[in-house]
């Protein structure tokens, strides 16, 4: 088993099944009613923290109270699973569907950025390692999988961050609600590329550890 790689879909599939628990707890609170159509606001105008937070999100149920009950439980079945299940034969695939799930009962949209590189990493976590990343030069192979777990670390802690600052619209110092949007859209696209080299880091970290 890959065990970087592992690590890395159990910490980024969480933090998504947490963001669709947070979507689901504020459909919830709107209580048993219908939504306006497919697309709708997870957090209601008597629930909202700050003027952009909405939270929008996608649902084929035509009821706030089951799109959140649905979203709270699938999220937590994708935090399971992450955690738990991934490596096994039909993980990845497993994976993907509930993560489509929860995309189609209200758990968020904005995941849908990331949720199929989580899911194509974890087809790599019993496979041999890329043959492009054992031909890079050593210290190359040494430098990247030596700065994973900070990768790791990082790129976790700013998605956290861009999650928390969309539901509440908290950052201190900042009142400003363009501002705060700003900073929120703009941690989310560092994010993408500290992802992007966190998983390839942990390419070549489980490379290097398949030499020894």
């Amino acid at each position: 088993m890959n065990k970087a790689t592992k690590l890395n879909v159990a910490v980024f599939g969480s933090i998504f099944g947490i963001s669709g628990i947070n979507h689901g707890f504020f459909e919830i609170l709107q209580g048993n009613k219908l939504t306006p159509g497919l697309f709708v606001m997870a957090i209601g105008e008597a629930q909202k923290m700050w003027l952009h937070g909405n939270e929008p999100a996608l649902t084929i149920i035509p009821n706030f109270m089951i799109s959140g009950v649905l979203s709270v439980f699938i999220g937590g079945l994708i935090i399971l699973w992450s955690i738990k299940f991934v490596h096994l034969k039909y993980g990845p695939i497993i994976l993907f569907i509930l993560f489509t799930i929860l995309l189609l009962v209200g758990g968020g949209i904005a995941q849908i950025i990331f949720f199929p590189w989580i899911c194509l990493v974890a087809s790599r976590i019993n496979k041999t390692p890329i043959i492009s990343i054992m031909k890079l030069p050593l210290n190359i192979q040494q430098l990247f999988s030596n700065i994973w777990p900070f990768l790791l670390s990082i790129s976790g802690f700013i998605l956290v961050f861009a999650l928390f600052v969309a539901t509440t619209g908290f950052i201190p110092g900042i009142s400003n609600p363009e501002i705060i949007m700003f900073i929120m859209l703009c941690s989310l696209v560092i994010d993408l590329v500290l992802i992007a080299l966190t998983y390839f880091s942990g390419f070549v970290r489980d490379a290097i550890l398949k030499k020894v």
